[in-house]
C-alpha cells in the first residue's frame, strides 16, 4: 500500500523571461551560418536564416506581450484572447517565410531553418533552467 506525501506547498522554479540569451546564442548562429554560407557561394542563404531568426525572436516577444496583456487585467485571464493573436501571429510570419523560402528559392529556404533553429533555442533556454529548478526541488 502507498501512502501520498505530506501536504507541502508546490515549488515552481522561475521561468527565465529574458531573451537576451537566446538573442546572443542566435546572433552567434547566424553569424556562423552566414560566415559557412558565404565560404559555399550561397551568402543569401546566411542572410535569410538571420531573418529568419530574428522573425522568431520577434515572435517570442510579441507572445510575451500578448500573455502579459491577458494575464494583467483580472483575476480570470481570457484564453481566447491569446489563441487567436498567436494564430494570426504564426498564420502571418508562416505565410512570409513560405513566400520568401518560394521566391527567392533555393536560399531563401534559409528562413525556415532560421525560424527552426531560434526557436529550439528559445524553447531550450526556457526550459532547461526550468527542469534544473525541479530538480533542485527533488
Amino acid at each position: 500500500m502507498t501512502m501520498s506525501a505530506p501536504e507541502s506547498t508546490q515549488f515552481y522554479p522561475e521561468i527565465p523571461l529574458s531573451l537576451a540569451r537566446p538573442a546572443i546564442i542566435a546572433g552567434v548562429a547566424a553569424t556562423a551560418v552566414l560566415v559557412i554560407s558565404a565560404v559555399v557561394g550561397h551568402v543569401f542563404f546566411g542572410v535569410w536564416f538571420a531573418v529568419g531568426m530574428v522573425l522568431s525572436l520577434a515572435n517570442a516577444k510579441m507572445v510575451q506581450a500578448s500573455v502579459g496583456a491577458a494575464t494583467a487585467d483580472d483575476e480570470n485571464p481570457r484564453k481566447k484572447p491569446v489563441v487567436l493573436n498567436t494564430a494570426v501571429r504564426l498564420g502571418i510570419i508562416t505565410v512570409a517565410a513560405l513566400a520568401v523560402a518560394f521566391i527567392f528559392r533555393p536560399e531563401g529556404l534559409g528562413v525556415m531553418f532560421g525560424l527552426a533553429l531560434c526557436q529550439v533555442i528559445v524553447v531550450l533556454s526556457t526550459v532547461i533552467p526550468v527542469m534544473k529548478g525541479l530538480r533542485k526541488q527533488s
